[in-house]
């Protein structure tokens, strides 16, 4: 995936090629790349701060691919707002094959995604954890319980330690239908409840039409709801 750009900034139209681990399917390795959208590119909450640890959990939402352009991620972060550089991990959508498939992934932007071949289905109950373990070096973990895997990596980046966030995205500002919208629960940084972690809410771009926003913070202090408008 990719930083958030400033508010003012225009689509750039550099793109990077997705690296695929384990030689997943080959309709399931979109091309990810440094694009921006005035709109905003990230949806969902971003607390400002040097954390350590950044989790959250959701289940994968059943989606209805509108074009073969269509591509979205939930994922869960340290870095990206402010900073030029993304420690992340979720789950793909990519519907270029005219039908949706799903991978996981994590990425070290700017390095290009890296995918898992371990497959992953619309209801499968997601678990991610992002945690810096040095002064620049990162574990990232995600887990699907439904199908019973987990993969975790240990990778070394420079980084600002300058954020974290739960979110979802498209790199090429194209969404398919999400039924029901993306549903976070358990979001924490360093162990804190979202809510207490003074978050922002960001809304997503979709195609210049519709926006992607976070509902409220439920009364749980973790849980949310992102929904298209």
């Amino acid at each position: 995936m990719l930083p958030r750009p400033a508010r003012s900034a225009t689509l750039l139209a550099t793109a990077a090629v997705a690296v695929t681990a384990f030689a997943g399917p080959a309709a399931a390795a979109p091309v990810f790349g440094a694009h921006s959208f005035a709109g905003g590119n990230w949806g969902g909450y971003v607390s400002f701060g040097s954390f350590t640890t950044a989790t959250a959990s959701w289940t994968e939402p059943s989606v209805t691919c509108n074009s073969r352009n269509d591509l979205f991620a939930p994922w869960v972060g340290i870095d990206g707002d402010g900073s030029s550089t993304v420690e992340q991990t979720g789950v793909a959508t990519d519907c270029s094959s005219g039908r949706p498939v799903y991978q996981a992934w994590y990425e070290m932007y700017p390095a290009a995604p890296v995918y898992y071949s371990n497959t992953v289905s619309a209801g499968d109950h997601i678990s991610a954890t992002v945690t810096r373990t040095g002064t620049n070096t990162y574990q990232l973990s995600i887990s699907d319980t439904t199908k019973g895997w987990t993969k975790t990596v240990t990778k070394s980046l420079t980084s600002r330690h300058s954020s974290a966030e739960a979110i979802i995205e498209s790199p090429t500002d194209s969404y398919p239908t999400i039924n029901g919208g993306v549903t976070f629960t358990g979001v924490k940084f360093n162990g804190t409840n979202l809510a207490s972690t003074s978050p922002s809410a960001l809304d997503a771009d979709d195609r210049g039409t519709y926006t992607w926003t976070p509902g409220v913070i439920a009364s749980d202090g973790t849980d949310f709801t992102i929904t298209r408008h």
